[in-house]
């Protein structure tokens, strides 16, 4: 089938380029039209938190809707008024407030100067040089006017006139202010990687022209990708990172697949066939395994819904769109193009060497040294994957904060400001919701009282600074309880406060009272956000565990063996264990920070594990498909083990490396991103590729195939044929008939 798209493609090139231009064009305008915008919702079903949420938005519709922080702070020196309770800049906020409660879809906003009888929290620091404002709505803020921050900040000019400093935060802000999501270099971190793409691709294939086909292919199905996913923002919840993560993986996987293909197609053309006929060819054996190895990253990903949280499942969609545009792309837009560049392929010239892989290059004599001493070579790089994932051990999970954000964004300022007047853990709210019956005369008293008690209990609990309520719902059916932490929202110790208060304060405090303790629940989104990592680090092992089985049955039926699956399993969890340790060492414990431009060590984002695993265990297999299918031919062929490592290795080492580099150089563009998210996913993404393409493919695969010898071909015949088969020649070699 495979052969005959790409026979057709290519004889028919005008229409099928024609069709991908038009689909383009198409899905960018209806993405224009239709489209939406990115929101981080972290929904943590069958959850304390998303119990609370729940009674929220049923109850308290009021409390549910989006919030924002407006912080006022004194700029030092003569650039402004000393402190803000000074009588121009306390009118100056006052005007503010004012102007706030103009917007529309307005819930409430605070006014910092109201007097609160103790132990009520001000919203003015004592030293009087910071306040803040809370500003809540009505409606969610994915159903805000867009316009809203716009107008926040517009609200705030009388405080700037003055001469204080103004800095915003919360989720309202987050979603709408784009100016924290990208800056400086990491506005073109696609264009940097794309330009290091053309590079690598120039001297790999050594023909301008050759170069651009795969550029081009990738470009179209990034453009095709992109808008598709905007289009489905306007109907589902995709998470703000999601974007510059799809870029990412859909640029390199595109590059990649469509290096593949180019590449099979120039050694076919160099063996005499005609355009036509090479196209063709080049897609029924590379492109099957470039559909193979696309297949298997969806469905890596796509099983990212097996972890039940809708976070990570809308990462895992978005990616795997990216990913299925690629493969599309591949199998049917490069033959096209190669159809229409014909001999040509060749032109423009940087250097003569030959298309056809050779056994007597340096691959072929790295590859003879390690087969002669594998034990050595397995050995050694088994030490190195096993010290590089030592840190593993230490690993902490928890979500970045705006505290982790770019050092000058509003959000990190309005963070940090807060912190130094109100405590850390002004930033951690915590949301206790009580669930009431519908008022009686005959119960209200007993409800009151113990949610009193309550009340009395948190405060008094280690590290809570103050809880402020109960503050009932119009119709008395629900309760809330505002407790601030002494600590952020990323310290251990705000995990350790909400496990105390679900397990041992809210129990205990309630005990014979009118209120069940199934009725409380402990919400917010820094709850929220604890949840969702405890629940990650609980089905993290599930995830590996279905993915790995599920990939070792592939690789059965693919290699009709038992000890080539395994050994693959068992290499992809280190190299992918040791990439674990790198980034915990890098970004949690600091070594190196400066080489991916970071302010100050951070948590590991708990998604970033489930997410790296599942992106690198597919691409994994697509350079262990590529080597271990041109192993297995050489086996088939001559039937001598030693020999089919040595070929196998000095026919894919090239175009496996330069795969690899484009992979690592895309990935390595995006760590100049300011999110610490996509910092540490890019990065993580770098390494693990640059490990499993060298350590594991160069090193270890030769190593424990040599030591495997003939069994590693072996197959019960019992079990040969109750699998099915799956034919995949990713290889770049000449077919039987072309020698």
């Amino acid at each position: 089938m495979l052969e005959r798209i790409g026979t057709g493609a290519a004889r028919h090139h005008w229409w099928v380029i024609g069709i991908w231009v038009v689909v383009a064009v198409a899905a960018v305008a209806a993405a224009g039209a239709f489209g939406g915008h990115p929101v981080d919702s972290f929904s943590v079903p069958n959850t304390d938190s998303q119990q609370a949420l729940d009674v929220l938005e049923e109850r308290f519709p009021e409390a549910a809707g989006g919030s924002a922080t407006v912080v006022f702070y004194s700029p030092g020196g003569d650039r402004g008024p000393a402190k803000v309770t000074d009588p121009d800049a306390r009118k100056a906020i006052e005007a503010t407030v004012a102007k706030i409660k103009e917007l529309p879809d307005l819930a409430s906003v605070a006014d910092p100067f109201v007097e609160l009888p103790p132990p009520l929290p001000r919203d003015v620091n004592p030293t009087g040089q910071i306040a803040f404002t809370s500003v809540s709505f009505t409606k969610p803020v994915t159903q805000l006017p867009r316009d809203t921050f716009d107008r926040i900040t517009e609200a705030a000019e009388p405080a700037r006139k003055v001469g204080l400093s103004v800095a915003y935060g919360g989720p309202v802000v987050d979603l709408q202010d784009t100016t924290n999501t990208s800056g400086g270099i990491s506005e073109h971190a696609d264009d940097i990687g794309l330009g290091f793409a053309v590079v690598i691709l120039l001297v790999a294939m050594g023909a301008v022209v050759a170069m651009i086909v795969p550029i081009a292919s990738a470009l179209v199905g990034l453009v095709v990708s992109a808008a598709l996913l905007q289009l489905a923002m306007g109907w589902f919840t995709i998470s703000t990172v999601s974007p510059a993560l799809g870029t990412m993986i859909g640029l390199g996987v595109g590059i990649d697949y469509a290096l593949f293909i180019t590449s099979r197609y120039r050694q076919n053309l160099s063996a005499g066939n005609d355009p036509i006929t090479a196209a063709g060819r080049a897609n029924a054996l590379s492109g099957s395994a470039v559909l193979f190895a696309g297949i298997t990253v969806c469905l890596a990903l796509a099983g990212l819904y097996l972890v039940g949280i809708p976070y990570i499942t809308t990462l895992g969609l978005a990616m795997s769109l990216f990913v299925a545009v690629a493969v599309v792309a591949a199998v049917t837009l490069i033959p096209a193009i190669l159809g229409l560049a014909g001999h040509r392929i060749n032109a423009l010239r940087i250097h003569r060497r030959d298309d056809q892989a050779s056994d007597s290059g340096l691959s072929a004599r790295w590859g003879r040294t390690v087969v002669r001493r594998p034990w050595p070579f397995a050995i050694g790089g088994l030490v190195i994957l096993l010290l590089l994932a030592v840190p593993l051990t230490r690993m902490q999970l928890n979500f970045p904060d705006a505290g982790d954000d770019a050092p000058g964004a509003t959000q990190r300022v309005a963070y940090d400001k807060l912190a130094e007047g109100f405590g850390p853990g002004v930033n951690a709210p915590l949301l206790v919701v009580v669930e009431l019956p519908k008022p009686t005369e005959a119960n209200v008293g007993p409800e009151l009282e113990a949610a009193l008690k309550l009340v009395e209990a948190l405060s008094k609990t280690d590290g809570v600074a103050n809880a402020v309520g109960p503050i009932p719902n119009q119709d008395g059916t629900a309760a809330i309880v505002s407790v601030t932490p002494t600590t952020g929202p990323a310290d251990p110790a705000t995990t350790a406060l909400v496990t105390k208060l679900r397990d041992t304060t809210i129990p205990d405090a309630l005990e014979g009272t009118a209120i069940k303790t199934s009725q409380v629940s402990v919400g917010g989104s820094t709850a929220s956000l604890i949840d969702l990592t405890t629940l990650l680090g609980e089905r993290l092992p599930w995830f590996i565990g279905g993915v790995v089985l599920a990939a070792f049955v592939l690789l059965m039926m693919v290699f009709r063996s038992l000890l080539v699956p395994l050994k693959a399993a068992v290499m992809n969890l280190l190299s992918i264990g040791a990439a674990y340790g790198v980034l915990v060492a890098v970004f949690q414990w600091g070594w190196l920070r400066d080489l991916v431009a970071l302010q100050e060590t951070i948590p590991v984002a708990p998604f970033i594990p489930v997410m790296m695993f599942a992106i690198l265990f597919g691409l994994s297999m697509d350079y262990e498909v590529f080597l271990l299918s041109r192993m297995r031919e050489e086996w088939q062929l001559t039937g001598d083990a030693e020999l089919a490592v040595i070929n196998g290795l000095a026919n894919t080492a090239r175009v496996i490396t330069s795969a690899a580099l484009i992979m690592i150089t895309v990935f390595l563009a995006f760590v100049t991103n300011p999110s610490p998210v996509i910092k540490m996913m890019a990065f993580g993404m770098a390494i693990a590729v640059f490990i499993d393409a060298t350590l594991v493919r160069m090193v270890l695969v030769p190593a424990v195939m040599r030591l495997f010898g003939r069994s590693a071909w072996w197959l019960p015949h019992w079990l040969d044929r109750i699998l099915p088969r799956i034919n995949v020649d990713a290889t770049p070699r000449q077919t039987a008939d072309q020698h």
